[in-house]
C-alpha cells in the first residue's frame, strides 16, 4: 500500500521537470543566440523532432545549433549514413517550418 503511494508522490514531483527540461532540440534552440529562439517556437520545434526523428538523431541534429558547420559536413558528406540521417533531418526541418511558421 505504501510503494504505490510514494511512487504517485515521486512521479508529482518528477514529471514537471521531466516536462520542463525539453528534448535536445528544445534546450539546444534555447541555448541558440537566434532572435526567434524563444520558449513557444523552441516547444514546437521539439515537438516536430519528437513525430519525426529518433532519439539518436534529435542528439546529433542539436549540435548543429551550437556548430553550424558540422551541419554542413554532414550534409556534403558522401557516407551513406550521413546521407540517410540527412534526409530525416531535411524532412524534420520543412515539417518544423510549416508547423511552427518561421
Amino acid at each position: 500500500m505504501k510503494k504505490p503511494a510514494l511512487a504517485a508522490a515521486l512521479a508529482v514531483l518528477v514529471l514537471p521537470t521531466l516536462a520542463a527540461a525539453g528534448g535536445p532540440i528544445e534546450r539546444a534552440c534555447l541555448r541558440s543566440d537566434r532572435q526567434a529562439a524563444n520558449r513557444a517556437t523552441c516547444n514546437c520545434i521539439q515537438q516536430v523532432a519528437d513525430m519525426t526523428l529518433r532519439s539518436g538523431d534529435q542528439k546529433r541534429a542539436a549540435k548543429f545549433f551550437a556548430d553550424p558547420d558540422e551541419a554542413q559536413e554532414v550534409r556534403f558528406s558522401s557516407r551513406s549514413s550521413d546521407e540517410a540521417f540527412w534526409l530525416r533531418y531535411k524532412s524534420f526541418g520543412e515539417a518544423a517550418q510549416a508547423y511552427c511558421g518561421g
